[in-house]
């Protein structure tokens, strides 16, 4: 009886070791807050694009939306944590990762929007201002402090929590996501400003819109199973 419940137990322990190795491979994820910030992100970028290449106006900020967005993602967080019972130690770090990047996102947009206007008001306090020369008239034109390349930090940004997640479990497309948005943002470093917001277009749908596409498609599978 002994050597039987003996032989119970390793066929057990053998079990729970294949699961968490087949598991390990595989990010079980319904999909839903990478489609969404893809879809957001995707479309702020894209309608930004347009909106300086054609010279038109929508009347409105579209990246507006990005924030709006915080509160759908708040409401599925909250609706997917009662469903869960037990969290894994891996998953829980990559949740603060991506809690950590949603408030990156938050203060470098903060700090797009005030850093103008703050160092505008301490260059007046120094009767300073910021002047642009049109060298082929030789025109002067007053101008705004301005940050260069602002888009290309949002790439920086976009690439870091995209290739963690990958890596940390095995899921090729957020890997091979990551890698393109760093080349995305080398590439932004030597592109005006208005390409920088349609590579922005494109990193979110390659980061988040399609690999959470991939990971609905297997959730409805394994939940259909």
């Amino acid at each position: 009886m002994a050597e039987e419940k003996q032989m119970t137990e390793q066929e057990s322990l053998q079990l729970i070791t294949e699961m968490i190795n087949k598991a390990k491979g595989h990010y079980q994820e319904s999909g839903t807050g990478p489609i969404l910030w893809g879809t957001v992100v995707g479309i702020a970028g894209l309608v930004s694009f347009a909106e300086h290449y054609w010279h038109f106006s929508i009347g409105f900020d579209i990246w507006w939306i990005v924030f709006l967005a915080f509160i759908p993602q708040i409401v599925i967080s909250v609706r997917e944590g009662k469903q869960k019972k037990t969290v894994a130690y891996q998953e829980a770090y990559l949740n603060t990762i991506w809690l950590v990047f949603g408030i990156s996102i938050f203060m470098l947009t903060f700090y797009f929007n005030v850093i103008p206007g703050a160092s505008e008001r301490l260059m007046a306090g120094d009767n300073q201002q910021v002047w642009i020369k049109n060298t082929a008239t030789g025109e002067l034109k007053q101008s705004r402090p301005f940050i260069l390349s602002a888009q290309s930090l949002l790439l920086l940004l976009y690439a870091m929590p995209t290739l963690a997640t990958g890596i940390a479990q095995r899921f090729k497309p957020m890997v091979i996501a990551g890698i393109v948005c760093y080349g995305m943002f080398i590439l932004s470093c030597f592109l005006s400003s208005t390409w920088d917001l349609l590579l922005n277009g494109v990193a979110g749908i390659l980061n988040w819109l399609i690999p959470g596409l991939i990971l609905r498609a297997r959730y409805l599978k394994g939940k259909s199973c």
